[in-house]
């Protein structure tokens, strides 16, 4: 018989036979899981082909397909999942696939925007846009994408928030794994011990979330002082060059590490993790993203020549890198004489 999966308080099956395409139903009993599941077997042995209907298939499931089968396959599929997740919270998901059109798309653009920023609902409105392809090319849905007739919000200015030395010290003292005294405030500990040290080696290098994540042991040479990333955003390798105090902060992890990934945590462990120490230091809009820009533009100062910095972020396009360059008026007015 086919698979029955628990998800949640929910049941969902899983047939495929003699090379059909895969076919996936949720439902709130396993009785009925595995009713449907016998049922599409029968079919199948049969000699008929099953084609999930979209009449019957709702948003919801197809995200679900997709965050189970596909998103995890992907580079950064991580962070896909954890929105294709949230996703699956908001009404929506509750349509059928069949009755999506661009009228509901759009009131969910609209109700996004009401929460969050522009990029954020123009990367949602890709990931959707995704999913339906995905389910016409590959699935064998007939279905439509109406995302495509949907006006996207205009992109909002670049961030442009850094992180001063003053509030480092206090998110640095946040993300202790013992309690401390911030500002009259007795903070709690940081359970996960990896994020205090990742954090730090995110304001030292300028590398991503996902190159932090993925960074392996086996590519860590203190000796040379190198980290090597064989697959960046941009699909190229790149050599990361190590300053004295990341050296050491990898050489104290080096000491008691395990082969394999230099920080065993998930994306969504390091999100959660972040968002409680930035709200213990009372440290308002700063997401993770930000220590990269923080980063860059401190070694700016001490990498002037745009090519150098380039190489250490791993910006191909250095119009790119003049969103994370970020020189003060004063700095560059002593420059000038």
């Amino acid at each position: 018989m086919g698979t029955i999966r628990k998800r949640g308080n929910r049941y969902q099956a899983r047939v495929q036979r003699g090379g059909q395409p895969e076919q996936a139903k949720t439902f709130s009993t396993r009785a009925d899981a595995e009713r449907w599941a016998r049922a599409v077997e029968r079919q199948l042995d049969l000699g008929g082909v099953v084609l999930a209907s979209p009449c019957n298939l709702s948003v919801g499931e197809l995200l679900e397909r997709y965050a189970s089968e596909v998103a995890p396959t992907k580079r950064g599929g991580g962070m896909e999942v954890i929105r294709l997740r949230a996703m699956q919270h908001r009404p929506i998901a509750q349509r059928s696939v069949a009755n999506l059109t661009a009228q509901c798309v759009a009131r969910y653009r609209d109700t996004r925007l009401q929460e969050v920023s522009a990029t954020t609902v123009n990367r949602d409105l890709d990931d959707l846009s995704a999913v339906l392809n995905h389910a016409r090319r590959e699935w064998g849905l007939a279905i439509p994408n109406p995302v495509r007739d949907v006006r996207r919000p205009p992109k909002g200015r670049p961030r442009s928030r850094l992180l001063d030395l003053e509030e480092e010290a206090r998110l640095m003292n946040a993300l202790d794994d013992t309690p401390r005294d911030i500002g009259g405030r007795f903070t709690q500990a940081t359970r996960n011990p990896w994020i205090k040290p990742l954090v730090r080696l995110a304001l030292l290098t300028a590398m991503r979330r996902g190159e932090l994540l993925a960074l392996e042991w086996q590519h860590v040479d203190l000796m040379r002082r190198v980290a090597v990333l064989p697959m960046t955003k941009n699909g190229d390798a790149r050599s990361v060059p190590l300053s004295s105090e990341a050296v050491a902060l990898l050489g104290t992890l080096a000491s008691s590490a395990r082969p394999g990934r230099v920080f065993p945590t998930t994306a969504m462990a390091l999100r959660k993790a972040f968002e409680r120490a930035c709200e213990r230091a009372n440290i308002r809009d700063l997401h993770f993203h930000d220590l990269r820009h923080t980063a860059t533009t401190r070694m700016s100062a001490l990498l002037p020549n745009v090519i150098e910095l380039a190489a250490v972020t791993g910006h191909r396009d250095l119009r790119m890198l003049q969103r994370y360059y970020h020189p003060r008026a004063e700095d560059l007015a002593r420059k000038l004489g």
